[in-house]
């Protein structure tokens, strides 16, 4: 393997790059948004996009299983994945996000898509953003997480618990094999999703939704692969095994928020040589290639700017909260509403549903507001 090391690091960024540019061109095309999707729901009482999210999380379940169980990727290594489980970070950053998403219009993922499409604004959006996620990775808002909201956290490892995925909780609570507990909760997880989203017969008749769906978990899986499976060898340099090119050093899959942060990092910092291109970073580059490939072949690409002053201010002001938010609870709609889910990282569940109320709450206050004028 250690042959073969030096080009691991370049196969895990092309990689990352080329899953991410195609699940840039699927979303674009879907329109697939998960604040648009709840957005929906509060205003329309429509649940498509919902059901082709929770479609996708279905899909990244049934395959990340079985990356594990064939021993294709240990995901049980995912920052995600950890014992110790930091419930208080993991809720205020799903709800302050859930809230800043809703007042910029979208998350992460749909700045990024928005971007390709020829949006001006999203560009302000996520430059601000990245520092916001800098700063709560290593600056001022860093302290006050680390001071305030990860120190209140339940150490599942001194529990005896290898990690905090619900299979882990399952088997070491019953006694069931590893294998067996990860099957039975992925089985329960997913029949109940599918339930949901298939009840529904004009969903069932949306082939772009289904297909979409089904798709963009399919490249949650991919990711997982890319750097879990083809990224993991033996350093040559220090003859230990290891994750090449992620961030954290260890096994990802798609998420924005914080390799915004260490693409603006790289940038500013490029002629460091301790700092490289990574899976993060070229995911980010894809998103937006993948959506402007499908915004110039659809003819639908615009030049777009703010259309006001209280936009902008609206808009700023989410981004810093999706910032903040998107870091503390270590990701976002993508990382955790669907790369993280897909681990059944029970700190997953917590910061999406943290996510949902925040965006939930946010958008009822502007129906409000908006009938009351």
């Amino acid at each position: 393997m250690s042959a073969d090391a030096a080009d691991l690091a370049p196969l895990v960024v092309g990689g990352g790059f080329v899953v991410a540019t195609v699940f840039g061109w699927v979303a674009a095309k879907t329109n697939f948004c998960t604040m648009g999707a709840l957005s929906d729901v509060v205003n329309m009482g429509h649940w498509g996009r919902v059901r082709m999210w929770a479609l996708a999380v279905a899909v990244a379940i049934v395959g990340t299983s079985a990356l594990v169980h064939f021993g294709l990727a240990d995901v049980g290594k995912a920052v995600t994945r950890r014992p110790n489980l930091p419930w208080l970070s993991l809720l205020v950053g799903g709800l302050l996000f859930g809230v800043g998403m809703t007042l910029a219009g979208g998350c992460a993922n749909k700045n990024l898509l928005r971007l390709g499409g020829g949006s001006v604004r999203s560009l302000v959006v996520l430059l601000f953003m990245a520092v916001a996620s800098y700063m709560t990775l290593k600056g001022l808002f860093g302290s006050w997480r680390a001071a305030w909201l990860d120190p209140v956290s339940i150490d599942l490892g001194a529990r005896g618990f290898a990690d905090q995925g619900l299979a882990t909780l399952l088997a070491g609570a019953t006694g069931l094999d590893a294998r067996a507990a990860l099957w039975t909760v992925s089985a329960l997880a997913v029949a109940a999703i599918l339930v949901f989203v298939f009840k529904d017969a004009r969903f069932r008749a949306n082939r772009q939704q289904v297909l979409g769906g089904a798709a963009l978990g399919a490249l949650i899986v991919a990711a997982w692969y890319v750097s879990g499976h083809l990224g993991y060898g033996e350093n040559p340099e220090t003859l230990e095994t290891g994750f090449f090119a992620t961030n954290t050093r260890t096994i990802e899959s798609l998420s924005f928020v914080a390799p915004l942060a260490y693409g603006l990092e790289l940038l500013m910092l490029w002629t460091d040589a301790s700092l490289h291109m990574t899976f993060g970073i070229a995911s980010v580059l894809g998103i937006v290639l993948g959506s402007a490939a499908h915004a110039i072949a659809s003819g639908s690409f615009r030049w777009e700017g703010f259309a006001s002053v209280s936009d902008l201010r609206g808009q700023l002001t989410g981004a810093v909260l999706m910032g903040f938010g998107g870091v503390t609870g270590l990701g976002c709609t993508i990382g955790q509403g669907m790369a993280g889910l897909s681990t059944l990282a029970l700190g997953s569940f917590i910061a999406v549903a943290g996510i949902v109320a925040g965006s939930v709450a946010t958008l009822e206050v502007i129906l409000w507001n908006a009938e009351r004028e």
